[in-house]
C-alpha cells in the first residue's frame, strides 16, 4: 500500500495518518503471529511448573518465562484462574513478589487481558509528562473496532494509577494495584492534548468507522481522493481526519491513504533499539501486543528495510533479565 502521489504533504498529521493502518488487515492473519496455541497445553502442569519456579530456593525465572512466553493470552488467562482455584493465591501478585524490574513488567503485561494491557499503556501515555501522540495513535489506530471498544471500557472501569507515570525509561511506575478512577479516555485526551491531534484522537476513540459491507462504493472513493488532493494546504487536516477515521479499511485501501502497518511497527522497533539504552517500554508493548497477530510480518519488514533480523538486533541491544523473554516472543532468526 502506498500513499497517493501528488503535491507535497503540508503537515505531520497527514504523514502520521498515511503510515497508520488498521488492525483488521493484520488481525485476520492469525497465522502470522509468532505465538500460537500451545497444542500440548496442560493447565495443571503449567500451574505446578510455576509453583515450583516461585517456591524453590531462588526464583527460576527461566521456567516462568518458558511457560508464559509459550502460551497464548487465552491460555495464560486459564492458567491464572487455575492457579487461583488450586492455591487460593493470585498468580500475578505471587510473581510480582518474586520478580522485579523489566522482567516483572513483562509478566504483568503477559498476564493482563489484551484490553487491560492497552488501556494501561494508553493511560500511561496520556498521563506522561512527554508527548502522548505516539502511543495513543499506535493503540487507537491499529486495534480492531471490537478490541478498541473493550479497551476504552476497561480504561474507565478497571483499576489503574492516577499519578503521572513517566514510563520505564526513567523512574518505573508503581506496580501495586491502585484504586479505581472512573475516567473516560476522551476526558484525558481533551485534558492532555490539543488542536488537530486532539481532534484526531477523539475521532479514533469514538470508533465510528464504517463497517465493510462487501461492496466498494467507487464513486465515494473518487470523491475522497479528490477531497484529499484538495486538502494539501494548511488548516485542511480535518478532511484527512474525517476520511481516515470514518471510512472502512477496504475503502481506504482503494483511496491509497494507508501504508504498510507491519513496516510501521518495524520502524518503531528499530528506533527503540537505536539509543544507548533501548526503549524497553516500546519493545515490550509491540512484541507482546503483536505476537499473536502479525509479528512475523513485522520481522520480515524489519529485515527487508534494515538488512538485519529483529532477533539479532534484540540479541545485540537488549541486556538484563528481560532479554530471553523478548527473544522468546520474537521467536527466531530471519535468514
Amino acid at each position: 500500500m502506498s500513499v497517493t502521489s501528488g503535491k507535497t504533504r503540508p503537515s505531520l498529521t497527514q504523514e502520521i495518518l498515511s503510515h497508520l493502518g488498521l488492525a483488521n488487515k493484520t488481525a485476520a492473519w492469525g497465522t502470522l503471529g509468532t505465538l500460537r496455541t500451545f497444542l500440548s497445553f496442560s493447565v495443571d502442569k503449567d500451574v505446578q511448573r510455576l509453583l515450583r519456579a516461585i517456591a524453590g530456593q531462588g526464583v527460576d525465572c527461566s521456567a516462568i518465562m518458558g511457560v508464559l512466553t509459550n502460551r497464548t493470552r487465552e491460555q495464560r488467562q486459564l492458567i491464572c484462574r487455575a492457579f487461583q482455584e488450586r492455591t487460593q493465591q493470585d498468580l500475578l501478585k505471587s510473581l510480582q513478589a518474586a520478580l522485579s524490574g523489566n522482567l516483572e513488567r513483562i509478566v504483568i503485561a503477559l498476564l493482563q487481558s489484551a484490553a487491560q494491557f492497552d488501556a494501561q499503556e494508553l493511560r500511561t501515555a496520556l498521563k506522561n509528562s512527554g508527548p502522548a501522540e505516539d502511543v495513543a495513535l499506535e493503540i487507537l489506530a491499529t486495534r480492531s473496532a471490537s478490541h478498541l471498544q473493550e479497551c476504552l471500557m476497561v480504561y474507565k472501569q478497571s483499576k489503574s494509577g492516577r499519578r503521572r507515570e513517566r514510563g520505564w525509561q526513567g523512574s518505573p511506575p508503581s506496580l501495586a494495584l491502585p484504586t479505581d478512577f472512573q475516567v473516560e479516555a476522551e476526558e484525558d485526551i481533551k485534558s492532555e492534548t490539543s488542536d488537530i491531534l486532539q481532534e484526531l484522537l477523539l475521532a479514533l476513540a469514538k470508533g465510528v468507522r464504517d463497517r465493510y459491507s462487501g461492496i466498494i462504493d467507487y464513486n465515494l472513493v473518487e470523491q475522497d481522493v479528490q477531497a484529499l488532493k484538495q486538502a494539501e494546504a494548511p488548516s485542511t487536516e480535518g478532511t484527512w481526519v474525517l476520511i481516515f477515521t470514518q471510512r472502512n479499511l477496504e475503502h481506504l485501501i482503494r483511496a491509497s491513504v494507508i501504508k504498510n502497518t507491519p513496516l510501521y511497527f518495524a520502524d518503531k522497533l528499530h528506533q527503540a533499539l537505536q539509543d544507548i539504552k533501548p526503549n524497553y517500554q516500546v519493545l515490550m508493548r509491540i512484541l507482546i501486543s503483536r505476537s499473536e497477530t502479525d509479528l512475523l510480518s513485522i520481522r520480515a519488514e524489519f529485515k527487508k528495510k534494515f538488512g538485519k533480523s529483529l532477533y539479532s538486533s534484540l540479541q545485540d541491544a537488549v541486556k538484563g533479565d528481560c532479554r530471553s523473554a523478548l527473544l522468546a516472543l520474537c521467536r527466531g532468526e530471519d535468514i
